[in-house]
């Protein structure tokens, strides 16, 4: 185990810290609360945006961009959205400094009040359907399949690199559609997409359901998301998508003409993932010696290290190394052929490792000399010499092992961390004891749900689609309950 590294069974929280650090994803900045994106970090994100961008676009989907700053009366217009954001929004009150005469340094300029306060964006629902009031006139206008790939902004008191931050990076898709099974259609579909990504590329099993009305997105009828396990039993929300209903139409005054030539509000949806995906990589995968990464999303799928012995056939094992790296470069594998001369073999064994880099492949003269690579998994650290001929079938065939053997792990983790609770006292048990999701009743009223989470810091993830009616009592108020709901501990 590396000791640049606190290992989970110690400090789980360190843990993640250390892998994001150490493994080059992100650092600390000077304003509070934001973070820096490195560019591993940042090669990751890319790698995942990218995916999720041709995703979108094979739907039919467009990319825009919308106004940093909206408007305050913007928010003011659609009531539950405002309240759900209020707290969060950084203000905008004036658009100029200047040297404080007194010789205090630079001041805000008095004079430079604004008119009207601008918020940057937390969420772009307003400012986007004040604009969709100019492009919809007819049903011919629609469906209106817009994404937006941009930074928010979500004032935040405790904040985590990845995880939580005052600033982050994500997509926010808004679409308008002329009746509301389309629009819920359309919500659907996105969290099937969502549900693809995060299972086929993250190698991260979700359960797929609908939020309660305490915990739906402000402004929306219902809210569907996807949740994730992490290795300390504690769920993550990987992604939402939200049916609007006609609020944000209604708010802003967007109507079409139907095909009977009858005025009606269009009906919306809008949905988001962000790059507290990467935080979910590292905390579904990682272990004690750093990040372990996806094939299919790793920046580095494949690292070549040369090992010379001083300058002993230098020329001939940096020859074989690049000619190794341009043909897994022509089979579309991303390979990276580090000859660096500053750093040892070792320490780029150790680097290579905390940055989940899925397969490592060592050169050495003895490999020079039998035609042979010695090749090093990441996920199960195993090695193994294989000859030279037909190698690249050899790596194609170990990534698609990797990302497999990834994803039933993380399937088997998440299965056997699913328990159900018939009563309080069992509840608070197994929330202490083994995490994970919990399977219980509860009696359906906004006031034992938020008992739940006051009194066992538990909250409802979600309740999963497709499933089975069963009697039972609630765990809590001991009401009738028609179904068993999704319970965890959540980031």
């Amino acid at each position: 185990m590396s000791k640049e590294i606190t290992s989970r069974k110690e400090d789980y929280s360190q843990w993640y810290n250390d892998l994001v650090i150490k493994g080059g994803l992100a650092d600390y900045s000077a304003v509070r609360g934001c973070m820096v994106i490195k560019p591993f970090g940042f090669a990751l994100w890319e790698k995942m945006r990218d995916t999720l961008d041709q995703m979108f676009k094979d739907t039919g989907h467009e990319n825009a961009y919308f106004p940093l700053f909206i408007p305050k009366s913007f928010l003011s217009r659609e009531a539950a959205h405002v309240e759900g954001f209020a707290k969060e929004c950084a203000v905008v009150t004036h658009y100029r400094l200047k040297n404080d005469p007194d010789g205090g340094g630079i001041i805000v300029d008095p004079e430079a009040k604004l008119e009207e306060e601008l918020i940057v964006r937390p969420t772009s629902e307003t400012i986007i359907w004040n604009t969709y009031k100019t492009w919809i006139q007819s049903y011919r206008d629609l469906p209106l399949l817009i994404n937006q790939w941009a930074n928010v902004v979500r004032w935040e008191m405790r904040t985590r690199l990845f995880l939580r931050t005052t600033e982050f990076l994500w997509q926010e898709g808004h679409t308008a559609h002329a009746t509301s099974d389309e629009a819920i259609a359309e919500a659907r579909l996105m969290l099937d997409i969502y549900t693809d990504f995060v299972e086929n590329y993250m190698a991260l099993p979700v359960i797929r359901g609908v939020k309660t009305a305490s915990e739906r997105f402000a402004g929306a009828i219902d809210t569907y998301c996807i949740e994730a396990l992490m290795q300390d039993g504690k769920a993550l929300q990987a992604g939402t998508s939200h049916f609007l209903g006609q609020n944000f139409a209604k708010a802003f005054d967007v109507k079409f003409s139907d095909r009977q030539n009858k005025l009606d509000y269009v009906w919306a949806t809008s949905w988001g993932v962000s790059t507290r995906l990467v935080g979910a990589l590292v905390m579904s995968h990682g272990d004690d010696d750093g990040l372990i990464l996806p094939p299919r999303i790793a920046p580095i799928q494949v690292v070549i290290i040369p090992i010379y012995k001083g300058d002993e056939r230098k020329d001939l094992l940096d020859k074989k190394g690049k000619e190794l790296a341009a043909e897994l470069k022509k089979s579309g594998i991303r390979v990276k052929f580090d000859n660096n001369d500053n750093n040892r073999p070792g320490w780029k064994f150790a680097e290579y490792e905390k940055k989940g880099v899925p397969l490592r492949i060592a050169l050495g003269l003895r490999d020079l000399d039998n035609n042979t690579v010695e090749i090093a998994r990441r996920d199960t650290k195993e090695k193994t010499s294989f000859p030279e001929g037909g190698i690249v079938l050899r790596i194609e065939k170990l990534l698609l092992e990797i990302q497999d053997t990834m994803f039933r792990k993380s399937m088997q983790y998440r299965d056997e961390h699913i328990t159900k609770a018939d009563s309080w006292k069992e509840f608070l048990n197994l929330l202490d004891e083994k995490g994970g999701f919990i399977l219980a009743h509860w009696d359906g009223t906004a006031e034992t749900e938020e008992a739940i989470k006051e009194k066992s810091k538990a909250t409802i993830r979600c309740i999963p689609f497709n499933n089975p009616s069963e009697e039972g009592f609630c765990i809590y108020s001991g009401k009738p309950s028609a179904e068993r709901v999704l319970f965890a501990r959540a980031y």
